[in-house]
């Protein structure tokens, strides 16, 4: 295994760095981009662009040598990378943001020109297509080199948002949609360097089962292994604006996410 990514794909809609190893980290909400339009049909709640997942390739940089990271550059206000394209709900019955939000993660709406059904359709074809394309091709050419991948779909939220959930999210919150969408012995390396970092909450199957990434690509059964991650902000950043970076929660974390991610690229199926 080499000790950097091997090349690098730059793309409208999605940024590729290859790597060698089995593992490809997802960063699907970590864009900012907005087209001018967008930018323009936004209103003021919008256009803080609130619901970013700040800092997340800052904090993943570096931690796995080899690994594949496949980000998404555009923002989830745009078209949310990881709803199921054909905008069925990831969560019925419980409050959500859908394919293209019509409000913020407060319930506050986000638009003063909320986009028709065409255009919806349109930044289907011109940003979330692309994305899942792309990352698509990187785990049939990572499971073309080992036999197996295991997509790592890397997120993170306030840590409170009555909203979506009561109190106060625990600070890793793993995702495998009940167990179905990659190994067990995958879900146990990750439940168990969660459990054991000190200092932290952990929960398995929570309030975040995995989103559409972790549900569609999870098929354990033909060699493809997907967990979703989300992190409470509060672990490494903080969670107001101007949503700032905090360098001495972000060490603790990376410090946990490491050998996490580490193990996860170097299992092999028995």
């Amino acid at each position: 295994m080499h000790d950097a990514a091997i090349t690098g794909i730059d793309l409208p809609a999605v940024s590729v760095a290859q790597g060698d190893s089995a593992l490809v980290l997802g960063v699907p909400h970590g864009g900012t981009f907005l087209p001018d339009p967008v930018l323009a049909a936004l209103n003021e709640t919008g256009r803080g662009l609130s619901d970013t997942d700040w800092h997340m390739a800052r904090l993943i940089s570096g931690l796995v040598p080899g690994a594949t990271v496949v980000a998404a550059k555009f923002h989830r206000y745009l078209i949310d990378a990881n709803r199921d394209p054909s905008g069925a709900s990831l969560y019925p019955g419980q409050n959500t943001t859908g394919l293209v939000p019509l409000t913020d993660f407060d319930g506050v709406n986000i638009w003063d020109r909320p986009p028709d059904a065409p255009e919806i359709e349109a930044r289907r074809a011109q940003w979330h297509a692309p994305y899942h394309a792309a990352l698509e091709a990187e785990l049939d050419r990572v499971q073309a080199l080992h036999g197996h991948v295991v997509l790592f779909d890397c997120h993170s939220i306030r840590s409170q948002i009555p909203f979506l959930f009561d109190g106060r999210l625990p600070d890793f919150n793993i995702g495998t949609n009940r167990g179905t969408t990659c190994a067990a012995e995958l879900e146990a390396i990750t439940l168990r360097h969660c459990a054991q970092a000190e200092g932290y909450t952990h929960v398995l199957n929570g309030r975040f089962l995995g989103g559409w990434t972790t549900r569609h690509y999870g098929r354990p059964e033909h060699g493809r292994h997907a967990i979703q991650l989300e992190l409470a902000q509060s672990t490494y950043m903080h969670e107001s604006p101007p949503w700032n970076w905090d360098e001495e929660r972000a060490a603790r974390l990376r410090a946990v996410l490491a050998p996490l991610l580490a193990e996860l690229a170097a299992w092999k199926p028995d």
